[in-house]
Formats: structure tokens, sequence, C-alpha cells
């Protein structure tokens, strides 16, 4: 199972997606969790104060929460997998002129394919088009 990193954020930070994450990953184990997930999360709920949608005290609460789980083995975490960059150029480009999408998500799509994964989660439309069109069962 690979699940990108608006996946991730929405299990932490209460959104509109945060109910249909909480259920979609109820016992579910083994889900990817690479460098990436990591550096772009930490940015994505740093956003969040930058916003003001959440106080600095309580962002602390949050990366405490992450960092408890990844403790525990809570997600299945592996480095990028050899060759992903290059996959995620060529998928660039077969499938940006037409979708639009940017280089993280063809990265998250391209570590999905190489990981092997089964599924993907992505809260993201276009993001989720390309993961369909590479291949990977989506969310929908």
């Amino acid at each position: 199972m690979y699940a990108d990193t608006s996946f991730f954020v929405s299990l932490y930070v209460e959104d509109a997606h945060s109910v249909a994450a909480e259920r979609m990953i109820g016992s579910r184990s083994h889900i990817w969790f690479t460098p990436l997930h990591y550096a772009e999360w930490t940015h994505a709920v740093a956003q969040q104060v930058f916003h003001k949608k959440i106080s600095a005290s309580a962002v602390q609460l949050i990366y405490r929460h992450l960092e408890a789980d990844r403790a525990a083995n809570s997600w299945a975490e592996v480095a990028l997998p050899e060759g992903v960059f290059d996959l995620c150029a060529e998928l660039a480009r077969r499938h940006g002129p037409r979708l639009g999408v940017r280089a993280l998500d063809s990265l998250h799509v391209a570590s999905a394919l190489k990981l092997k994964a089964e599924q993907f989660w992505t809260f993201d439309e276009k993001q989720g088009k390309l993961a369909k069109v590479a291949g990977l069962k989506t969310m929908d």
C-alpha cells in the first residue's frame, strides 16, 4: 500500500479528508513511508502554522505523534527505490503534458511503482489520475 503525503497529513492534522483517511487506514498495516514522505509531511505541517491554521505549540504535539508512530513501526519505512528519479522523469514525459502533474506527484507515483505497491491512496485529483494511468489501483 502506498499513500501520498496528503494522506499522511490528513491522518495527523484535522482537515477535510481526515475522517476518510482514518476510515481507510482501519487496521491496515504495511503502508510505505519514505524520506520523501517525511520531508514533504514536515513542510506541509509547518505550512499549517504559517497560515495560522494551527498553533506553534499544537504543531509540536503533531510532530511528536508522528515520531511515536514511527518508533512503534506503524509505517513500513523504506528508502526511495533505485531508479525512482528516472521513472519520475519518464512519467512526466509520458503523462505530464496531458495531466499537468507536479514533480512531487510523479515522484510519489514512481515510488509506488518501484515498490510494487498494490494500491495508491491520495486526495490529490491530478496525482490520482497519474497513478491510475500508470497502472496503480486508486481510491475511487
